[in-house]
């Protein structure tokens, strides 16, 4: 049911702008990466990422399960979500074509962006860190087709957190 308080549709209340994206995706948060398995089944991991070209893009091994998948399928769907209860709830789908990057100056260009994500300024004494990070991996940058916004605290709810 998609109706809420005094008949609004509720879908488009909860729904998301364009700067409330991307200052939800500039959060430091991790990602589920969802590719299709060889039987039809969906392969979900916890993955960080960065960016690469103004696109969301993941760091992983060249070998791992998820490069096999879109080797075979590009299909690729991501989900990055906050809130522990309802009325904290926040969160994106993003549905799209995973393109496997082996370029080495794009790959440092990810590399980078995750590391500063998650560890803070990148410096050149970083170096071996993030190659070691990037070495023996290829990069999946994702090419959004459709995006699935929510964000419960938009609706003005009532707490539901326990009192401590």
């Amino acid at each position: 049911m998609t109706q809420a308080f005094g008949g609004q549709n509720q879908r488009n209340q909860i729904r998301m702008t364009e700067a409330e994206i991307d200052t939800f995706l500039a959060g430091r948060r991790t990602a589920s990466m969802c590719t299709v398995n060889p039987d039809g089944s969906i392969h979900a991991v916890a993955m960080w990422y960065g960016f690469l070209e103004g696109a969301l893009a993941f760091e992983t091994k060249s070998k791992s399960q998820k490069v096999r998948n879109l080797e075979r399928n590009p299909n690729l769907t991501v989900m990055i979500e906050d809130g522990d209860y309802y009325e904290e709830l926040r969160g994106i789908t993003l549905v799209g074509k995973g393109e496997i990057v082996d370029d080495p100056d794009r790959m440092w260009e990810l590399g980078v962006s995750v590391f500063e994500r998650y560890n803070g300024a990148y410096t050149e004494e970083m170096r071996p860190f993030v190659e070691l990070m990037l070495r023996k991996r290829y990069v999946v940058k994702l090419a959004v087709e459709r995006t699935v916004t929510w964000d419960h605290t938009k609706l003005g709810l009532p707490p539901t957190r326990p009192s401590a």
